[in-house]
């Protein structure tokens, strides 16, 4: 933490960080208050999960155009704008009246979201002078904003579930003021895309086989998120409190475990170990015949959700296009766009098939990323000088020790 003192664009950073801070937050606050909207709006369970999908489908496809808009009109600006779009729509929530404006209001959210995530790494990255002291920074304010967020949502939501998203909405208007006027472009303006450009690091097998693996899990870790709240069947005050314990374990695997396990035994076998861990979380949520063992099984899902956040735009970043924006739309294009079905998937399954059916789908898709991590992890491991011990088709992998953060660093 000492380089931060050494940081001339200090206050922009931390200005960049404390809205990450809010807008993760405001994805959390909606867990405990699921039941609630949805017995006051008299709302089904998938109708509920469209809060969800509707925020996560646009957050996907609007990360094309706000990376696009860049080059155009500079980052400060548009992150500027996502912050106030996120504020309208938060505050609009809070007075809405049925289900269906509330799934298109946040829909909206999931659009200033967009504009904020596709703007504020890179943002980071380009104003800060120890940029892993920068990433490091974003990574505590996302874990806290998983963490917080629940525990926020649970105890204002016992009050009405329209306060926390209005306090969600004065988050953001602070965060705006912060926003304008802490924040200032990096000198150098980023160059035009095109849409071509955005999807040119599909090009490239190991960015591919990340993206299958990284499809696979972000689909269950909304299947987790967005349906754990109605499957446990608990209050609102006692769900914030679960959730928090599990934005807690997510904040420790991010903050704590992820990066370091990496050092140990390299990026790749990092993540891979994660999902087969959290593969047996789904099993022991599945069986679980207590809220007691479900609330244990959930907070060890979330050390791994944690783990595999840690690390997995990491090795994006060293998979993908030397430039960063590139990398960064195409690979939450994919991140965002197969988590989006997953709420109202599991919504519907559990009306129509029974309430241990979405968990059981969710084995099936993440199954699909660990054979698939099995068959092409050692890929993705030469492509960061790794290797991984359960494959010998990798013996042309760099025999130099090599850690994501250090191609990224080759990177800018």
């Amino acid at each position: 933490m000492a380089s931060a003192r050494n940081e001339p664009n200090k206050t922009a950073i931390f200005a960049t960080t404390l809205t990450a801070f809010f807008a993760i937050a405001g994805i959390a606050i909606v867990d405990p208050i699921l039941p609630a909207i949805g017995a006051d709006l008299g709302a089904t369970t998938w109708q509920i999960e469209l809060l969800f999908t509707a925020y996560i489908a646009v957050m996907a496809i609007g990360m094309i155009p706000a990376v696009m808009l860049t080059g155009k009109f500079g980052y400060k600006k548009i992150l500027a704008t996502g912050v106030s779009v996120v504020a309208v729509a938060a505050i609009a929530a809070s007075l809405t009246g049925n289900i269906g404006q509330l799934s298109a209001l946040r829909g909206l959210w999931g659009l200033g979201n967009a504009m904020f995530f596709a703007t504020a790494m890179v943002l980071l990255v380009s104003l800060a002078n120890d940029r892993a002291w920068a990433v490091e920074l974003f990574e505590t304010c996302v874990g806290l904003g998983f963490a917080i967020g629940p525990l926020i949502g649970g105890l204002l939501g016992e009050i009405s579930w329209r306060v926390p998203f209005l306090l969600c909405g004065v988050f953001m208007i602070v965060a705006l003021t912060v926003s304008v006027t802490r924040l200032k472009d990096p000198a150098e303006k980023p160059a035009p895309l095109t849409l071509g450009q955005v999807f040119t690091p599909f090009r490239r097998p190991a960015f591919v086989i990340l993206c299958v693996i990284t499809a696979t899990y972000n689909f269950v870790f909304f299947v987790v998120l967005g349906f754990t709240p109605v499957f446990l069947g608990l209050d609102v005050i006692p769900l914030g409190f679960v959730f928090t314990a599990w934005g807690v374990g997510l904040a420790l695997g991010i903050l704590v475990v992820g990066h370091r396990l990496a050092h140990r035994i390299g990026a790749v076998q990092t993540v891979g170990i994660a999902i087969v861990v959290l593969l047996a979380s789904l099993f022991g949520l599945v069986t679980s015949h207590s809220t007691t063992q479900s609330v244990l099984v959930l907070v060890v899902a979330g050390v791994c959700m944690g783990i595999c956040n840690a690390n997995l735009t990491d090795l994006a970043l060293a998979a993908g296009s030397p430039d960063r924006r590139v990398t960064t739309g195409s690979f939450n294009l994919v991140r965002w766009g197969f988590a989006a079905p997953a709420p109202v998937v599991a919504g519907l399954l559990a009306e129509h098939v029974g309430l241990t059916s979405p968990y059981w789908v969710a084995i099936g898709v993440l199954a699909v990323g660990v054979l698939t991590f099995l068959a092409a992890g050692h890929v993705l491991a030469r492509n960061v000088g790794e290797r991984v011990f359960w494959a010998r088709l990798n013996k042309d992998a760099a025999t130099v020790e090599g850690t994501p953060e250090e191609a990224l660093g080759e990177l800018v």
